[in-house]
């Protein structure tokens, strides 16, 4: 699944081309991709101007500026899996449709003979269209937690207090800290040399403050090389993330650790493949 730094860098990507520009028509190509019914959606988000893009979580925003008739609306995207979002000419101005693939759930044509193309292989991703004031009121929005690019410590501190479960499944839960997945998680624990399965009630002071510094250190660094391309993520622009190529740990089992070249070790938490050295961090 794509996680905050590939997020991040869709929606930079998609920006210079949906900016000022209005979407004016809504073209499903499988029933489960939108979250409301289609003349809903239409109603929503047609023929007003795109005022800009922006992500909360690991899901795109693309900002509706409010009209005479309507208050500022946000399309958000869940790209889930395997789920890619690109820009590129409309088949309804060309009459040719070769953008349109069979994994292709949802054109939106724009005003400029360009059109968004939403594809995805798995099915797992949607789209939906919300009031600026229903989207904060809708439960699974409200329910997540902070950006751990803007939290400040103390915020992080909080969030961990009284959790006594092993460190990694925390991070990964997306009412404690957004944007954080196995890749990420796996990489900013190995650079606080914090084993994964460590009790967060057993992390010192020293710990946390590593922690957080080393969470927002892989996710800048993940961001400035365009994500991470493991198996379907590609930019905007249809690039591989360069991030992959730094990885220290994630994927690496049994190779080298970069710091003591003991050999890394995996196994399985909370379902997900953990990847750590088991020299360098140590369990709490």
């Amino acid at each position: 699944m794509p996680e905050l730094p590939e997020v991040e860098t869709i929606s930079r990507g998609l920006a210079p081309g949906l900016t000022g520009r209005h979407f004016i028509d809504a073209l499903p190509l499988w029933s489960g991709v939108l979250k409301q019914p289609l003349a809903v959606f239409k109603q929503l988000v047609l023929n007003r101007e795109i005022s800009g893009t922006s992500r909360r979580a690991k899901i795109v925003r693309l900002h509706l500026a409010p009209d005479k008739d309507r208050e500022e609306a946000v399309v958000i995207v869940h790209l889930k899996m395997t789920g890619r979002l690109f820009i590129t000419t409309s088949p309804d101005e060309t009459g040719a449709a070769s953008a349109i693939t069979p994994h292709t759930r949802l054109v939106l044509p724009m005003d400029d003979g360009n059109a968004l193309y939403f594809q995805d292989v798995r099915k797992f991703g949607w789209c939906g269209a919300y009031s600026r004031t229903d989207l904060e009121q809708e439960p699974f929005y409200a329910r997540l937690g902070p950006e751990p690019l803007e939290m400040t410590f103390e915020e992080f501190e909080s969030r961990l207090y009284r959790r006594t479960g092993p460190i990694k499944p925390v991070l990964l839960n997306q009412a404690v800290v957004v944007g954080i997945g196995n890749i990420y998680a796996d990489e900013a624990l190995f650079g606080a040399g914090i084993h994964p399965e460590s009790k967060t009630s057993h992390l010192t002071a020293s710990d946390r403050k590593k922690l957080y510094s080393s969470i927002q250190d892989v996710l800048r660094r993940a961001i400035a090389a365009g994500g991470s391309t493991i198996r379907d993520y590609r930019t905007a622009e249809g690039l591989d993330g360069g991030f992959q190529n730094e990885f220290a740990v994630y994927g690496k089992k049994g190779q080298p650790c970069p710091r003591c070249a003991h050999p890394l070790d995996a196994y399985k938490l909370a379902g997900r493949t953990s990847t750590h050295c088991p020299h360098c961090q140590k369990k709490r």
